[in-house]
């Protein structure tokens, strides 16, 4: 049961600086509220007050409200008008959808000489024969019944023939509650019988989708019975929220191999291509902005992370992580991750290599062949491209010398020597 608390109306009441003694208007809609209370007293000064869409089912504890002048009760339980005599300034009240099925209680608003719109549309009473005829006869400062204006001649009918209608009225009224206390019983026999034979040992699951499936009658009691079922239903559902935020995933097992873990529930492939690299396809969501995707790739494992979702796969080879990349299809969205194998790098820089010497090799070949050839003639000169020696050394390549090995003769350096009259003064700075 949700009860009206101080705390509940001061946040109600934020644009009015939490203040409740001057506060003319709060909105107190769709809380579960099962009871008016307290708002007199805290609020005195009240003119308008919103409570539609609650669980109320009795007028009650309004009658110090003297300013009120708009009463908004609709989706109620609300069986009886009731308790509203003192409200001398209401001019409207609304009790669409309810449950009032006592006609003869619009005769409680007699005294509410204010009172000029009057809702009642959804009601069990609003089907009797000379519903509109009785109401408008009863209360002749209407201007307006279930939003539609009442004309002069249809408050001269009304008033002609209202005893006719009143005793027609309340005969269709006791019917009505005949009905409704068996009604009641039933509900209440069948909603007990329920829970203690199909409901109790029941997945919840399972029990939402067979009372939401039942055919069930419009009256309070089952009113009550599916705002419980849906409280029921959003403690689940907060339950099996909490327990996924308080599972941790590790991403490392004690040995230090990391796990595979897909929090996402995505689909992916992983590929062996046979260029020698690892082809990993995320299908990530079409719309998802590449903001939210973050990607890393590590020798031995690859990490995306995806909207705060993890997913994480163990590489079976290590791979180069300098050369990897990752791309997005801008048609289906797909997370395409290449990398290549750290053995693959390797070998291709091993077959540079050889093959750089071998080209050096047959360089120095043919160069001793035209040497033995030329024997006798000019000697052919060639370009020096290395050292003395046949070991090209490239790592010597880039190296820049700390000390030039040559220096132009022009540039000659003069020192010339203080004058006589010069005195040296150590708090001025050296020239740069």
């Amino acid at each position: 049961m949700v009860k009206i608390t101080v705390e509940l109306v001061r946040k109600k009441a934020e644009h009015h600086d939490r203040q409740l003694g001057p506060l003319e208007e709060i909105a107190l809609h769709q809380e579960n509220i099962e009871k008016i209370e307290y708002l007199q007293d805290w609020c005195p000064k009240l003119k308008i007050l919103l409570m539609q869409s609650n669980l109320i089912a009795k007028i009650e504890n309004l009658n110090k409200l003297k300013h009120l002048s708009y009463l908004n009760l609709a989706l109620n339980n609300i069986e009886k008008i009731e308790n509203l005599e003192r409200c001398e300034s209401l001019q409207k009240l609304d009790l669409t959808l309810n449950f009032i099925g006592e006609i003869v209680s619009v005769e409680n608003l007699v005294n509410n000489y204010n009172l000029e719109n009057l809702f009642l549309t959804g009601n069990p009473c609003t089907d009797y024969d000379n519903y509109r005829d009785f109401v408008i006869g009863t209360l002749p400062q209407l201007t307006t019944l279930d939003g539609k204006d009442i004309e002069r001649s249809d408050r001269i009918k009304a008033l002609q023939n209202l005893k006719i209608i009143r005793s027609d009225v309340i005969f269709e009224q006791e019917n009505y509650r005949c009905q409704r206390k068996k009604q009641k019983a039933r509900l209440e026999r069948n909603i007990q019988d329920k829970w203690e034979n199909e409901y109790k040992n029941m997945d919840p699951e399972e029990r939402n989708k067979k009372f939401w499936a039942e055919k069930c009658e419009h009256a309070p009691e089952v009113r009550h019975e599916i705002e419980h079922m849906r409280q029921l239903k959003a403690k689940s559902y907060e339950t099996s929220e909490k327990k996924e935020e308080k599972r941790t995933y590790k991403f490392f097992a004690p040995d230090g191999r990391p796990f595979n873990i897909n929090q996402g529930k995505i689909d992916f492939k992983f590929e062996d291509s046979e260029t020698g690299m690892y082809v990993l396809d995320l299908a990530v969501y079409k719309h998802l902005d590449t903001s939210l995707i973050d990607v890393d790739v590590q020798p031995n494992y690859v990490r995306v992370m995806v909207k705060g979702k993890i997913f994480q796969l163990h590489l079976p080879e290590e791979v180069d992580t300098t050369n990897s990349k990752a791309e997005r299809s801008q048609i289906t969205g797909h997370l395409l991750v290449t990398m290549p194998k750290a053995n693959a790098v390797l070998s291709n820089l091993a077959a540079t290599e050889v093959n750089t010497k071998k080209h050096a090799q047959l360089y120095t070949d043919h160069q001793e062949k035209d040497c033995q050839k030329g024997s006798g003639q000019s000697k052919r000169e060639f370009l020096e491209i290395g050292p003395a020696d046949n070991n090209l050394d490239f790592t010597k390549m880039t190296q820049s010398n700390s000390m030039p090995t040559y220096i132009d003769p022009r540039l000659k350096f003069i020192v010339k020597q203080p004058s006589p009259d010069f005195v040296d003064n150590p708090e001025v700075p050296d020239l740069i």
